[in-house]
This record gives structure tokens, sequence and C-alpha cells, in this order.
């Protein structure tokens, strides 16, 4: 397998927070997201989205979604398992993570993607260039710290997530807080549940082996 990626940025920061957890060792290519080697050749034709990260297996099949390549690697690696040990604990920890993106990841990239010079009829990912709308960055923040307020609810008298240990909810939620910092949102100081875990999935060796 070859995984392509650009570790600072957040959909390959789910997917390395997962690996290190894992222990997996997979051969990584960095695409320099920074210097647009994601708009040009040879990475589109590896990938003709031009998204990262890009998982490549050895049959040549490419898979370009996070959450496929979590499932995937967790049927490989099921020792340490990140994706529930029963039904009902699998389909929690996928709810939230799909919510963490629709509604954390989502609301961010509105907001980064509508205000930055560096998005310029780039607003949404993907090989389609599509114009800014600047009226969606006050909609993005409201939408940012709706979502603060959602996880400390969920978050009140809970270690993590979804039951008792650290999921792949998990990473999504740290991930949607953190890649909030780029567009200069924090935890407001009422989120006190929210507050006390980010600091203690922070303190995690996953976590801090990737910090940048």
């Amino acid at each position: 397998m070859k995984l392509y990626t650009f570790p600072p940025a957040p959909n390959p920061k789910r997917l390395d927070i997962f690996i290190a957890e894992k222990g997996i060792e997979i051969e990584i290519i960095t695409v320099d997201l920074m210097a647009g080697e994601h708009r040009k050749a040879p990475y589109l034709s590896i990938n003709p989205w031009g998204t990262v990260p890009a998982l490549v297996l050895d049959d040549g099949t490419l898979m370009t979604e996070v959450i496929g390549m979590l499932y995937y690697l967790e049927e490989l690696y099921p020792e340490v398992p990140l994706l529930g040990s029963d039904t009902v604990s699998r389909a929690q920890i996928l709810s939230w993570d799909h919510r963490c993106f629709f509604e954390g990841f989502s609301s961010v990239a509105e907001v980064l993607r509508n205000s930055s010079e560096a998005f310029v009829d780039r607003a949404l990912p993907g090989p389609i260039s599509y114009a800014q709308i600047p009226d969606l960055v006050e909609r993005g923040r409201k939408r940012i710290h709706g979502f603060y307020h959602v996880l400390d609810k969920h978050l009140e008298g809970k270690p993590f997530m979804v039951g008792d240990t650290f999921t792949v909810a998990d990473i999504a939620a740290y991930v949607f807080v953190s890649f909030s910092g780029w567009v200069k949102e924090t935890i407001p100081d009422d989120c006190q549940y929210l507050l006390a875990w980010y600091q203690k999935v922070s303190e995690r060796p996953s976590v801090k082996s990737l910090a940048r």
C-alpha cells in the first residue's frame, strides 16, 4: 500500500492518528498542498480528484475517502478496535464521525475556503472550480460555535465520544476542534466538558507524535 498525504491537513490527520493508534506501517508519499502538487501531474494521474489523503492498494485500487480507508484498515488490523466492538457501538461511532464531518469540518471549511486568498475559485475541494461566497463566512463561524456546544453537551459525564474507549468518533471530534484553530476559533470557556476531553485526547501518544 501507498498513502499519498499532506500531514498538516485535517483529513490526513484523521487517518494519521488512526494509523498511529494501531501501529500500522504504510509507505508514505507527501503531496505538498502548499506548492499545489495536488492540482498537477503526476498526482492527478494517481488521484484525479486532486484530494488527500489517497490510499493505493497493492492491486492498484484507489481509495479517496477517509471513512473507507478507516474501514479497510480496521478489517486488516483489528487488534486495537477503533470502529467499535459490536453492532450498536459501530453504528454510533460512524454516526458521530459523519456528524463531525458534516457539522464540524464543513463549517470550518466554509469559513476558510470562502475567506482565504489561497482558495479563490476553489471554494469546494475537487477538480471543479467554485467561486467564493463571502457571506458564508459568518454562517460558518456560527456553525463552528454551535457544534462546540453540541459536543460539550454530548460529552457531559462521558470519558469518550462513544463508550469507554478511544475510537474513530474521538479522532473526528478532536481533529474538528484542532482544524477550527485554522480560522482562529477556539473552544469557549463555558464548554467545560469539551475542554477537559480535548486536553485528555491531546495527551495521547498518537496525537502528540503528530503535533505540528
